[in-house]
């Protein structure tokens, strides 16, 4: 049977830095040629099973899971999940017949990308963060291509394999100028006052809304406007802490749907340092600053964050330090628009908005040769 149009399988996820780039690059294939057909292998009970089927693309999940890092019986289960997975993958494979496997990291794409490159089919591989996750790097030597957003990744992956592409961002965030005045009236702000936006992640970052809780006294006596997503884990106890004071220009939510209307509303940014965000980030062109999470495989956000602090690309605040600097730094960079501008002028030089098309490219060329 000779197939007209290229099947690509795209693999991986477990994060929304890693389902919102496999996305980008499903979306960019697509552009290139309508007619590609796109098959998604995520791991069941995980953000891909959900995010996938609304962009309009089908998946099948396997049984896989990492190693946990704390003691627990689950991973005496992991050897059995990761055979079962690897059996399930030579059907998937075996049906689909792809003519490349993109692998976007997370333990899921493990058991996928090892079959297809066993089978000579072409694998790319994409590596979001500065220090390669464990899974890219076990896999390094079975791909004929693997695409990354950071310089000097060679210590990690053979040189004549890597193509520096950046990281694919989900295209609704890519910034317009004329959302500024939506964004105020959205969230409800002032155009006259600065506006500072703190991202404490979808399930809530500790030291980030630890540090707001601790300074809202300092909000109160200051002229500063605040879109504060505490993550669902903190919300109650954030409005606790704001009913004893008076803040008419914080707008508090435990999730922001609209984040190409936040990004639009910020002056100053304060997140987490995942390799997805500081892509966004880049993109959005503000100045930012960075509170890694400890809690994250080899301290790769550390890792993330301290390349933009070394080209005054970001201002980087350690996670324990958090709670006493964090805010008083905000205030800093709002009062001088200098450093802001430097800030922001320094992250939109290694914004790459065209990412999710190189990759898609990349992986077209690995099936015509």
């Amino acid at each position: 049977m000779h197939k007209k149009a290229p099947h690509i399988i795209i693999s991986g996820g477990g994060t929304g830095g890693h389902v919102f780039p496999a996305l980008a690059i499903a979306n960019a294939l697509q552009r290139i040629n309508p007619q590609i057909r796109i098959l998604f292998v995520g791991a069941k009970g995980k953000m891909e099973m959900r995010k996938v089927p609304d962009a309009g693309y089908h998946i099948i999940g396997l049984p896989v899971a990492g190693i946990q890092r704390r003691l627990t019986w689950k991973n005496l289960l992991v050897p059995f999940k990761l055979i079962r997975s690897l059996v399930k993958s030579k059907r998937i494979i075996k049906h689909f017949q792809p003519d490349a496997v993109v692998g976007v990291g997370g333990y899921a794409s493990g058991p996928v990308l090892r079959v297809a490159s066993r089978r000579g089919i072409p694998v790319l591989l994409q590596e979001q963060n500065s220090y390669a996750g464990i899974t890219n790097r076990m896999l390094a030597h079975r791909a004929a291509k693997i695409c990354v957003a950071y310089e000097g990744m060679d210590k990690y992956f053979p040189g004549d394999k890597i193509e520096l592409t950046g990281n694919p961002v989900r295209e609704a965030l890519i910034p317009q100028a004329n959302k500024k005045q939506q964004a105020m009236e959205h969230f409800d702000l002032s155009p006259q006052i600065k506006t500072i936006l703190v991202l404490g992640g979808s399930q809530g970052a500790r030291s980030i809304n630890e540090s707001i809780m601790r300074h809202l006294h300092d909000f109160e006596k200051r002229q500063v406007q605040m879109i504060w997503q505490c993550g669902g884990n903190y919300h109650e106890q954030a409005v606790k802490a704001m009913a004893s004071f008076s803040l008419p220009n914080i707008r508090l939510v435990d999730f922001i749907d609209r984040m190409d209307l936040a990004y639009a509303a910020a002056d100053l940014i304060i997140s987490r340092a995942g390799a997805g965000t500081i892509s966004e980030l880049a993109l959005v062109k503000k100045p930012v600053i960075l509170v890694p999470s400890p809690n994250v495989a080899e301290d790769h956000q550390t890792k993330n964050a301290r390349s933009l602090a070394d080209r005054n690309a970001a201002l980087l605040v350690p996670d324990e330090e958090a709670p006493y600097v964090l805010v008083q730094k905000a205030f800093g960079i709002i009062d001088h628009d200098q450093q802001a501008e430097a800030l922001a002028r320094h992250i939109g030089e290694i914004a790459k908005p065209d990412s999710a098309h190189k990759i898609a490219q990349e992986t077209l060329k690995l099936i015509k040769s």
